[in-house]
């Protein structure tokens, strides 16, 4: 079970949102503390087995990261662990939920294509790197919650920009 869950509600279609999450060389535009992501050992996306390194900075501190996918659902569920050295230090999952859609459609038949994303944080760390974490970094509890509705805020403006963006420009394209 999760140590954190948190959630929010994105005005853009689960696949769109689910691409950009999986895109993890953009994480650092969402994240508070995650600077940038690259692929390692030829992985280029996100599928079950890839391999990652990040790069994290809060404060004056830095420091890396490597992580795994561990699910790739496209448009549902991506999880990943995170390691430093050889020590597993937690578990990511995003679960993306689509809205339903009425049936039938309501007058006019537009609905508003959207979803909910969950983010959740597992710690894995030992009693001991617990500990000597929390003397470096404090609260690390605390310190993810924060950061994960920043993270998920952040995501989704991008997501419904995108979306909206996209939307617009194929308006714009057919009445021509």
């Amino acid at each position: 079970m999760a140590d954190l869950r948190e959630t929010l509600h994105i005005d853009a279609p689960a696949a769109l949102v689910y691409d950009l999450i999986a895109d993890l060389t953009r994480m650092g535009e969402w994240s508070p503390e995650c600077e940038r992501v690259s692929w390692r050992g030829g992985a280029t996306e996100a599928v079950k087995g890839a391999q990652f390194v990040g790069f994290n900075r809060r404060g004056t501190l830095r420091w890396i990261t490597f992580g795994k996918i561990t699910a790739a659902e496209r448009g549902r569920h991506l999880a990943f662990d995170v390691f430093v050295g050889p020590m597993a230090i937690s578990h990511w999952d995003y679960f993306v939920v689509p809205d339903s859609v009425p049936d039938p459609l309501p007058e006019g038949g537009v609905v508003t294509a959207g979803c909910t994303v969950a983010e959740e944080w597992t710690d894995r760390r030992s009693a001991t790197s617990r500990a000597f974490s929390e003397r470096i970094l404090g609260d690390r509890k605390g310190h993810n919650k924060k950061g994960m509705r920043l993270t998920l805020a952040a995501l989704k403006r991008s997501a419904e920009g995108e979306f909206h963006r996209s939307a617009r420009g194929k308006a714009g394209g057919s009445a021509s």
